[in-house]
């Protein structure tokens, strides 16, 4: 598969936090795949703009793996609040991290699916997304970068084939699987996840993927996360 030779710089540090942060999964096999976006501007900054439309497909539809990247998707794995109450079985229900590259200014992006299939923590949803729901999406995330509001890219949408049934709008709708670029998939419960259970080993591996990562700090320092999160957050 074709990449642009000088800014594809593809990477593979999730794996350096170990199998217990996230879970292999498997995208479903969809019935079709009919490419409806793609956005060479954002493909562009990561070296994926040279990709042939079937290429394309077959990345982020097909999800075949990207050279020198990931060898498979994985489910991250979290806790978190819902409805007023703990959950300790949380994590993505209907997506997952595939790859990770640099971009034209040395950042590590992640990319990451909505509507990709059923994972481990799908629990009685259907793992996909609706196609009214991926073009809603891009209209958001363009808007916001032209405004320049940092926010995640909608790099793809591929329609899939399938007739959607949803309680909150016309059914059956069309189904399709989005691809996002974005700077990472570690969230706050990520971090709450492994408090819960005691992990300080990975919690100290955690904070120092996301400080030399995202804030560019040799560090595995909690409060220096803290400090950071909390000076940009707040």
């Amino acid at each position: 598969m074709p990449t642009h030779p000088q800014a594809y710089r593809p990477e593979t540090l999730l794996l350096d936090l170990g199998p217990t942060l996230s879970d292999p999964v498997e995208a479903a096999d969809f019935p079709q795949t009919v490419l409806r976006f793609r956005n060479d501007t954002a493909a562009a900054q990561v070296g994926l703009d040279t990709l042939s439309d079937d290429e394309w497909v077959r990345a982020f539809g097909r999800f075949e793996p990207l050279p020198g990247t990931l060898p498979g998707p994985r489910a991250l794995r979290y806790h978190g609040h819902q409805f007023r109450h703990y959950n300790p079985d949380i994590g993505d229900g209907r997506g997952f991290t595939f790859a990770q590259m640099r971009d034209d200014r040395g950042r590590l992006m992640d990319l990451g699916t909505k509507g990709s299939g059923q994972t481990p923590y799908s629990r009685s949803g259907d793992g996909r997304l609706t196609l009214k729901g991926g073009v809603r999406e891009i209209l958001a995330t363009e808007m916001l970068e032209a405004l320049n509001v940092p926010t995640s890219r909608t790099l793809s949408l591929i329609e899939t084939g399938e007739e959607l049934v949803r309680g909150d709008e016309p059914s059956p709708t069309r189904s399709a699987v989005m691809v996002r670029l974005s700077h990472g998939h570690i969230r706050i419960g990520t971090f709450q996840r492994l408090a819960y259970l005691k992990d300080e080993d990975g919690m100290r591996a955690a904070v120092g993927y996301v400080l030399r990562n995202l804030y560019d700090e040799d560090s595995d320092d909690p409060i220096r996360l803290l400090d950071h999160v909390v000076g940009r957050t707040a």
